[in-house]
């Protein structure tokens, strides 16, 4: 069972017995390629590091705290609160049966997908491997609700931009939703978008797994997917959120870093160059 008053229940629950620990930021916005850029600049993200070597389960997010679960989403899915969160209310979607990182999503996940996105409107998102900025084996997509910043006027920064190939100095594929779409048009939509990008399925013993990493970005109105060269600029890691306008950082001199070389051009360097229109 899945809500958003069962959402607000396991915050509540995993707030009181210490399982979630928040993590402090101070929020910077800065203009880039067109995009309002939220930075924000981590004030305790040492707690996540020191915290991460005394997690003995193998696969966290299968043998998770108790604390953290939010709720069944059908058969084939979990909802786990994020443990460290950046942003309040960040949830993690889980495969009930293992899956590695790197395994293409499937119907059954866009079905799980759609039933969260019903519920909360949010922005999900996907990190396809370690170069994409994944941290866990464990196939998972993850939600945050929206807006991304309380001090943006926009709930999804680089929304100002997208649909617009020429404004985007990466290369990127971009679709609008229409309402009531189901599971399979979703997934195949999503096929599509990571054939427009290049990205194609390898067949592997355990299913079939991606030729590139990427990130994937959905709304519901809208999917961006945008394979990836690398994971870090200079020391600067970059998930799927700073495709959708908001990066993490985690000293002021990785923020005057960004301030000096602008938020778009470390996007650039992350990506692969932009060679030809993927909008439609």
């Amino acid at each position: 069972m899945y809500s958003l008053s069962i959402v607000q229940n396991a915050i509540r629950r995993a707030l009181a017995d210490g399982a979630l620990q928040p993590i402090e930021t101070r929020t910077v916005l800065l203009d880039s390629g067109g995009v309002r850029f939220v930075l924000r600049t981590v004030s305790s993200l040492a707690r996540k590091d020191e915290a991460r070597p005394v997690v003995a389960a193998s696969d966290p997010l299968g043998a998770y705290e108790r604390s953290l679960f939010v709720g069944d989403v059908a058969p084939s899915h979990y909802i786990l609160l994020n443990k460290f969160q950046l942003l309040a209310g960040h949830m993690l979607l889980v495969t009930r049966c293992f899956e590695r990182q790197e395994r293409l999503l499937t119907v059954e996940d866009f079905a799980a997908l759609i039933t969260c996105l019903s519920e909360v409107d949010g922005l999900a998102f996907y990190n396809g491997g370690v170069e994409a900025g994944a941290s866990q084996r464990h196939k998972h997509l993850q939600l945050v609700p929206l807006p991304l910043a309380r001090e943006s006027a926009d709930e999804v920064p680089m929304e100002r931009v997208l649909g617009n190939d020429s404004r985007l100095p990466f290369s990127h594929a971009f679709a609008r939703l229409a309402p009531h779409t189901t599971a399979p048009e979703w997934h195949a939509l999503y096929r599509e978008l990571l054939h427009r990008c290049g990205i194609s399925a390898v067949a592997a013993a355990d299913g079939e797994v991606q030729s590139t990493p990427y990130n994937l970005l959905v709304r519901r109105g809208w999917m961006l997917v945008v394979p990836r060269s690398r994971a870090c600029f200079e020391s600067i890691s970059v998930n799927a959120l700073g495709f959708a306008g908001s990066l993490f950082l985690r000293s002021q001199e990785e923020l005057d870093r960004v301030h000096a070389i602008g938020p778009m051009q470390v996007l650039r360097t992350v990506a692969m160059p932009q060679d030809v229109p993927h909008d439609a």
